[in-house]
Protein backbone atom coordinates (compact mmCIF):
# COMPACT_ATOMS: atom_id res chain seq x y z
CA UNK A 1 0.00 0.00 0.00
CA UNK A 2 1.19 3.52 -0.85
CA UNK A 3 0.02 6.41 1.33
CA UNK A 4 0.12 9.96 -0.03
CA UNK A 5 1.70 12.14 2.67
CA UNK A 6 1.84 15.40 0.75
CA UNK A 7 1.06 16.50 -2.78
CA UNK A 8 0.36 19.63 -4.78
CA UNK A 9 -2.56 19.74 -7.24
CA UNK A 10 -2.64 17.66 -10.42
CA UNK A 11 -0.84 14.51 -9.22
CA UNK A 12 -2.78 11.66 -10.82
CA UNK A 13 -2.68 8.02 -11.82
CA UNK A 14 -1.82 7.70 -15.51
CA UNK A 15 -0.83 4.97 -17.95
CA UNK A 16 -0.27 5.37 -21.71
CA UNK A 17 -3.87 6.39 -22.24
CA UNK A 18 -7.23 5.38 -23.61
CA UNK A 19 -7.30 4.29 -27.26
CA UNK A 20 -10.24 3.79 -29.61
CA UNK A 21 -12.90 6.05 -28.12
CA UNK A 22 -12.52 9.35 -29.99
CA UNK A 23 -15.74 8.73 -31.90
CA UNK A 24 -17.50 8.55 -28.54
CA UNK A 25 -16.04 11.87 -27.39
CA UNK A 26 -13.55 10.27 -24.99
CA UNK A 27 -10.02 11.64 -25.24
CA UNK A 28 -6.78 9.73 -24.79
CA UNK A 29 -5.51 11.20 -21.47
CA UNK A 30 -2.49 9.22 -20.29
CA UNK A 31 1.02 10.27 -19.30
CA UNK A 32 2.35 13.50 -20.76
CA UNK A 33 5.82 11.95 -20.95
CA UNK A 34 5.24 8.40 -22.18
CA UNK A 35 8.99 7.76 -22.54
CA UNK A 36 9.63 8.27 -18.81
CA UNK A 37 6.65 6.08 -17.98
CA UNK A 38 7.88 3.31 -20.30
CA UNK A 39 11.45 3.48 -18.97
CA UNK A 40 10.29 3.16 -15.36
CA UNK A 41 8.12 0.21 -16.20
CA UNK A 42 10.89 -1.50 -18.16
CA UNK A 43 13.33 -1.17 -15.25
CA UNK A 44 10.75 -2.88 -13.04
CA UNK A 45 9.85 -5.62 -15.55
CA UNK A 46 6.32 -4.21 -15.81
CA UNK A 47 4.23 -3.98 -18.94
CA UNK A 48 5.09 -0.65 -20.59
CA UNK A 49 1.48 0.43 -20.12
CA UNK A 50 1.41 -0.16 -16.33
CA UNK A 51 -0.09 2.74 -14.40
CA UNK A 52 2.10 5.11 -12.38
CA UNK A 53 1.69 8.36 -10.48
CA UNK A 54 2.36 11.46 -12.57
CA UNK A 55 3.62 14.34 -10.41
CA UNK A 56 3.71 17.71 -12.23
CA UNK A 57 4.10 19.99 -9.20
CA UNK A 58 6.55 19.30 -6.39
CA UNK A 59 7.17 18.65 -3.50
CA UNK A 60 5.55 15.23 -3.18
CA UNK A 61 5.95 12.47 -0.62
CA UNK A 62 4.58 8.98 -0.01
CA UNK A 63 5.03 6.21 2.57
CA UNK A 64 5.21 2.53 1.65
CA UNK A 65 3.46 0.10 4.01
CA UNK A 66 5.18 -2.95 2.50
CA UNK A 67 8.36 -3.72 0.57
CA UNK A 68 7.98 -2.73 -3.07
CA UNK A 69 10.20 -2.03 -6.07
CA UNK A 70 9.93 1.55 -7.31
CA UNK A 71 11.34 3.73 -10.08
CA UNK A 72 11.36 7.54 -10.08
CA UNK A 73 11.62 8.88 -13.61
CA UNK A 74 11.25 12.05 -15.66
CA UNK A 75 12.02 15.46 -14.17
CA UNK A 76 15.46 15.77 -12.58
CA UNK A 77 14.25 16.41 -9.03
CA UNK A 78 15.94 15.91 -5.68
CA UNK A 79 14.75 12.44 -4.61
CA UNK A 80 15.18 10.85 -1.20
CA UNK A 81 14.14 7.40 -0.02
CA UNK A 82 14.46 7.56 3.73
CA UNK A 83 17.99 8.90 4.32
CA UNK A 84 19.24 7.83 0.88
CA UNK A 85 19.52 10.33 -1.98
CA UNK A 86 18.64 8.67 -5.28
CA UNK A 87 20.14 9.47 -8.70
CA UNK A 88 17.77 10.61 -11.47
CA UNK A 89 15.83 7.92 -13.35
CA UNK A 90 16.57 5.24 -10.78
CA UNK A 91 14.86 2.02 -9.68
CA UNK A 92 15.35 0.57 -6.18
CA UNK A 93 13.69 -1.56 -3.52
CA UNK A 94 11.69 0.49 -0.97
CA UNK A 95 11.28 -1.09 2.44
CA UNK A 96 8.06 -1.08 4.46
CA UNK A 97 7.76 2.17 6.42
CA UNK A 98 10.16 4.15 4.23
CA UNK A 99 9.18 7.59 2.97
CA UNK A 100 9.94 8.77 -0.57
CA UNK A 101 10.22 12.54 -1.04
CA UNK A 102 10.50 14.40 -4.35
CA UNK A 103 11.58 18.07 -4.21
CA UNK A 104 11.77 20.91 -6.71
CA UNK A 105 13.16 19.80 -10.10
CA UNK A 106 16.48 21.05 -11.44
CA UNK A 107 15.16 20.47 -14.94
CA UNK A 108 12.04 19.06 -16.51
CA UNK A 109 8.48 19.33 -15.34
CA UNK A 110 6.89 15.95 -14.53
CA UNK A 111 8.13 13.11 -12.35
CA UNK A 112 6.74 9.57 -12.51
CA UNK A 113 6.57 7.16 -9.60
CA UNK A 114 6.38 3.65 -11.05
CA UNK A 115 5.96 0.59 -8.82
CA UNK A 116 6.44 -3.13 -9.32
CA UNK A 117 3.27 -4.49 -10.89
CA UNK A 118 1.89 -0.99 -11.56
CA UNK A 119 -0.59 1.12 -9.60
CA UNK A 120 -3.61 -1.10 -9.04
CA UNK A 121 -6.78 0.85 -9.83
CA UNK A 122 -9.74 -0.40 -11.91
CA UNK A 123 -9.53 -0.24 -15.69
CA UNK A 124 -12.15 1.97 -17.33
CA UNK A 125 -12.51 1.67 -21.11
CA UNK A 126 -9.26 -0.27 -21.26
CA UNK A 127 -7.12 2.18 -19.30
CA UNK A 128 -6.29 3.19 -15.74
CA UNK A 129 -5.63 6.81 -16.73
CA UNK A 130 -7.40 9.61 -14.90
CA UNK A 131 -9.95 11.51 -17.02
CA UNK A 132 -10.60 14.66 -15.00
CA UNK A 133 -13.17 16.08 -17.41
CA UNK A 134 -15.31 12.96 -17.25
CA UNK A 135 -14.42 12.17 -13.60
CA UNK A 136 -13.51 8.55 -14.25
CA UNK A 137 -10.40 6.36 -14.30
CA UNK A 138 -7.46 6.60 -11.94
CA UNK A 139 -8.50 6.97 -8.29
CA UNK A 140 -12.20 7.89 -8.48
CA UNK A 141 -11.56 10.09 -11.52
CA UNK A 142 -9.79 12.79 -9.52
CA UNK A 143 -6.44 14.23 -8.51
CA UNK A 144 -4.61 12.60 -5.63
CA UNK A 145 -4.68 14.23 -2.21
CA UNK A 146 -3.11 13.82 1.20
CA UNK A 147 -4.24 10.63 2.92
CA UNK A 148 -5.07 8.70 -0.26
CA UNK A 149 -3.93 5.09 -0.31
CA UNK A 150 -3.08 3.17 -3.47
CA UNK A 151 -2.29 -0.48 -3.99
CA UNK A 152 0.46 -1.83 -6.21
CA UNK A 153 0.08 -4.87 -8.41
CA UNK A 154 2.11 -7.93 -7.58
CA UNK A 155 5.64 -7.65 -8.83
CA UNK A 156 8.96 -9.16 -7.68
CA UNK A 157 11.59 -7.49 -9.82
CA UNK A 158 14.87 -8.70 -8.25
CA UNK A 159 16.72 -5.42 -8.69
CA UNK A 160 20.44 -5.18 -7.91
CA UNK A 161 20.87 -4.38 -4.18
CA UNK A 162 21.76 -0.72 -4.84
CA UNK A 163 19.21 -0.39 -7.61
CA UNK A 164 19.76 0.52 -11.24
CA UNK A 165 18.89 3.30 -13.64
CA UNK A 166 19.17 4.78 -17.11
CA UNK A 167 20.67 7.94 -18.53
CA UNK A 168 18.48 10.88 -19.58
CA UNK A 169 16.21 10.12 -22.52
CA UNK A 170 17.25 13.44 -24.07
CA UNK A 171 20.84 12.17 -24.26
CA UNK A 172 19.73 8.97 -26.00
CA UNK A 173 17.30 10.76 -28.34
CA UNK A 174 18.85 14.20 -28.93
CA UNK A 175 17.18 16.79 -31.13
CA UNK A 176 18.40 20.31 -31.75
CA UNK A 177 20.91 22.43 -29.86
CA UNK A 178 20.69 25.27 -27.40
CA UNK A 179 18.25 25.84 -24.57
CA UNK A 180 15.02 25.46 -26.53
CA UNK A 181 12.95 22.26 -26.61
CA UNK A 182 12.94 21.11 -30.24
CA UNK A 183 10.01 19.11 -31.63
CA UNK A 184 9.36 17.93 -35.18
CA UNK A 185 6.17 19.13 -36.84
CA UNK A 186 4.20 18.05 -39.92
CA UNK A 187 2.34 20.80 -41.83
CA UNK A 188 -1.39 20.31 -41.21
CA UNK A 189 -4.58 20.70 -43.27
CA UNK A 190 -4.84 24.49 -43.18
CA UNK A 191 -1.10 25.20 -43.41
CA UNK A 192 -1.46 26.53 -46.95
CA UNK A 193 -4.08 29.09 -45.85
CA UNK A 194 -1.58 30.95 -43.65
CA UNK A 195 0.58 33.79 -44.95
CA UNK A 196 4.13 33.29 -46.15
CA UNK A 197 5.29 35.37 -43.19
CA UNK A 198 3.45 33.04 -40.81
CA UNK A 199 5.10 30.01 -42.40
CA UNK A 200 8.51 31.58 -41.81
CA UNK A 201 7.61 32.53 -38.24
CA UNK A 202 6.43 29.01 -37.44
CA UNK A 203 9.79 27.46 -38.34
CA UNK A 204 12.17 30.27 -37.45
CA UNK A 205 10.76 31.75 -34.23
CA UNK A 206 11.21 30.79 -30.61
CA UNK A 207 7.92 30.07 -28.88
CA UNK A 208 7.39 30.45 -25.15
CA UNK A 209 5.16 28.12 -23.12
CA UNK A 210 2.83 30.47 -21.23
CA UNK A 211 1.45 30.01 -17.68
CA UNK A 212 -1.97 29.43 -19.29
CA UNK A 213 -0.86 25.91 -20.21
CA UNK A 214 -1.92 22.54 -18.82
CA UNK A 215 -2.46 18.89 -19.76
CA UNK A 216 -5.13 19.93 -22.27
CA UNK A 217 -2.83 22.16 -24.25
CA UNK A 218 0.13 24.52 -24.25
CA UNK A 219 -0.63 28.11 -25.15
CA UNK A 220 2.38 29.74 -26.77
CA UNK A 221 3.54 33.33 -27.07
CA UNK A 222 5.75 34.65 -29.83
CA UNK A 223 4.99 35.78 -33.38
CA UNK A 224 1.38 36.17 -34.47
CA UNK A 225 0.31 33.61 -37.09
CA UNK A 226 -2.09 35.05 -39.66
CA UNK A 227 -4.19 33.57 -42.44
CA UNK A 228 -4.42 35.03 -45.93
CA UNK A 229 -8.13 35.61 -45.28
CA UNK A 230 -10.48 34.59 -42.46
CA UNK A 231 -12.10 31.16 -42.73
CA UNK A 232 -14.79 29.43 -40.73
CA UNK A 233 -14.45 25.71 -40.18
CA UNK A 234 -16.89 23.18 -38.86
CA UNK A 235 -15.76 21.38 -35.72
CA UNK A 236 -13.61 18.42 -36.66
CA UNK A 237 -11.54 15.78 -34.90
CA UNK A 238 -8.26 16.73 -33.24
CA UNK A 239 -5.59 14.62 -31.57
CA UNK A 240 -2.66 15.34 -29.23
CA UNK A 241 0.04 17.22 -31.09
CA UNK A 242 -2.25 19.31 -33.31
CA UNK A 243 -1.24 22.99 -33.36
CA UNK A 244 -4.35 25.14 -33.63
CA UNK A 245 -4.37 28.88 -34.25
CA UNK A 246 -7.28 30.93 -32.83
CA UNK A 247 -8.20 34.31 -34.31
CA UNK A 248 -5.69 36.12 -32.09
CA UNK A 249 -2.82 34.35 -33.86
CA UNK A 250 -1.20 32.70 -30.79
CA UNK A 251 -0.89 28.92 -31.36
CA UNK A 252 -2.12 26.21 -28.98
CA UNK A 253 -0.62 22.70 -28.99
CA UNK A 254 -3.26 20.11 -28.08
CA UNK A 255 -1.96 17.58 -25.57
CA UNK A 256 -2.98 14.51 -23.57
CA UNK A 257 -6.24 15.87 -22.11
CA UNK A 258 -7.30 17.69 -25.28
CA UNK A 259 -10.91 17.64 -26.40
CA UNK A 260 -11.68 15.29 -29.27
CA UNK A 261 -13.05 18.06 -31.54
CA UNK A 262 -12.31 21.67 -32.37
CA UNK A 263 -12.83 24.28 -35.05
CA UNK A 264 -9.68 26.38 -35.06
CA UNK A 265 -7.44 26.19 -38.16
CA UNK A 266 -4.54 23.76 -37.86
CA UNK A 267 -1.11 24.90 -39.02
CA UNK A 268 0.86 21.82 -37.95
CA UNK A 269 1.04 18.67 -35.84
CA UNK A 270 3.84 17.67 -33.48
CA UNK A 271 4.82 14.13 -34.42
CA UNK A 272 3.86 11.32 -32.03
CA UNK A 273 7.50 10.44 -31.32
CA UNK A 274 8.21 13.94 -29.91
CA UNK A 275 5.16 14.51 -27.68
CA UNK A 276 7.10 13.29 -24.64
CA UNK A 277 9.52 16.21 -25.08
CA UNK A 278 6.61 18.62 -24.58
CA UNK A 279 5.59 16.70 -21.47
CA UNK A 280 8.74 17.93 -19.72
CA UNK A 281 8.43 21.57 -20.88
CA UNK A 282 7.56 24.10 -18.17
CA UNK A 283 5.91 27.53 -18.41
CA UNK A 284 8.61 29.91 -19.56
CA UNK A 285 10.49 27.28 -21.56
CA UNK A 286 11.26 27.97 -25.20
CA UNK A 287 10.11 25.70 -28.04
CA UNK A 288 11.42 25.42 -31.59
CA UNK A 289 9.47 23.70 -34.37
CA UNK A 290 11.45 21.61 -36.86
CA UNK A 291 9.70 20.87 -40.16
CA UNK A 292 9.41 17.12 -40.77
CA UNK A 293 8.01 14.75 -43.37
CA UNK A 294 5.80 11.72 -42.92
CA UNK A 295 8.82 9.47 -43.46
CA UNK A 296 10.70 11.43 -40.78
CA UNK A 297 7.88 10.77 -38.32
CA UNK A 298 7.94 7.01 -38.98
CA UNK A 299 11.73 6.90 -38.62
CA UNK A 300 11.47 8.78 -35.31
CA UNK A 301 9.00 6.19 -33.98
CA UNK A 302 11.42 3.43 -34.99
CA UNK A 303 14.25 5.19 -33.15
CA UNK A 304 12.18 5.48 -29.98
CA UNK A 305 11.26 1.79 -30.17
CA UNK A 306 14.90 0.78 -30.72
CA UNK A 307 15.93 2.83 -27.69
CA UNK A 308 13.25 1.32 -25.44
CA UNK A 309 14.16 -2.21 -26.54
CA UNK A 310 17.82 -1.56 -25.75
CA UNK A 311 16.88 -0.38 -22.25
CA UNK A 312 14.64 -3.42 -21.79
CA UNK A 313 17.49 -5.75 -22.77
CA UNK A 314 19.93 -3.97 -20.43
CA UNK A 315 17.46 -4.10 -17.53
CA UNK A 316 16.77 -7.79 -18.13
CA UNK A 317 20.51 -8.59 -18.03
CA UNK A 318 21.03 -6.65 -14.80
CA UNK A 319 18.01 -8.21 -13.11
CA UNK A 320 19.24 -11.66 -14.15
CA UNK A 321 22.68 -10.92 -12.71
CA UNK A 322 21.10 -9.62 -9.50
CA UNK A 323 19.06 -12.81 -9.12
CA UNK A 324 22.32 -14.79 -9.34
CA UNK A 325 24.02 -12.59 -6.73
CA UNK A 326 21.09 -12.92 -4.34
CA UNK A 327 21.15 -16.72 -4.63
Amino acid sequence: MIEILSTAPLSMVQDTGRVGFYRDGVGRCGAMDTISLALGNLLLANDRNAAAIEVPILPFSVRFSKDVDIAVMGADCATRLGDLELPPDWAIRAQAGEVLTLSAPRSGCRAYLCVGGGIDVPEVLGSRSTQLRGEFGGLDGRMLRKGDQLSAGRGETRLPPAGMGVGPALAALPLGEGGAVHVRVLPASEYGLFTVESHAALWESDWTVTPQSNRSGYRLSGSQLRMESPVELRSHGVVPGVIQVPAGGAPIIQLADAATMGGYPKIGTVIEADLWRLGQARPGDMLRFVQASYDDSLLALDQVETYLRSVEAMATRLRGAAAGWIR
